[in-house]
């Protein structure tokens, strides 16, 4: 049985999963790429305790996904800004969206539609081979995918 932590895993999967892989935290980026930064935004959109919220942001900025910055003195409040980390995740979170939309979607379609703004067509998160650029699809019958021990790994 998995601990609740991935510290001895040589996994980047596993590593991924210490910053995103809690409900909240991956829902707090969500609402983070569709444009929300306030405190209360996050707290409206996804209706969890303060106390849960005010530590996945923590450990959000913590991580280098969000930073916090200052908006307003006395009191003082701040925004929940992505970084270049947090924005990154954009491509992991459109591929959950994918899955989740043609896996789990209800009778009247996805909520939400992820459209390319330069021509209004559907974006369509994918595997594409980096030095040939032919893409990939990586279902378990197609052997074009393999994974090998990359410079990282500790056993062969």
């Amino acid at each position: 049985m998995l601990g609740r932590t991935y510290d001895d895993q040589v996994c980047s999967l596993a590593r991924a999963l210490e910053v995103v892989g809690e409900r909240w935290s991956l829902l707090i980026v969500r609402d983070a790429l569709l444009g929300l930064r306030r405190f209360e935004e996050f707290s409206d959109s996804l209706g969890l305790a303060r106390n849960v919220l005010t530590d996945r942001l923590g450990r959000l900025v913590e991580a280098g996904v969000l930073e916090r910055e200052r908006y307003q003195r006395r009191p003082d409040r701040y925004e929940y800004r992505l970084t270049d980390r947090g924005r990154a995740l954009s491509v992991p979170v459109l591929a959950l969206m994918q899955w989740g939309d043609t896996h789990l979607a209800g009778p009247a379609g996805p909520p939400r539609l992820a459209e390319h703004t330069g021509c209004g067509g559907a974006v369509v998160i994918g595997a594409t081979c980096r030095h040939c650029g032919q893409p990939v699809h990586p279902h378990p019958t197609d052997q074009r995918i393999q994974l090998v021990p990359g410079p990282g790994a500790t056993c062969p």
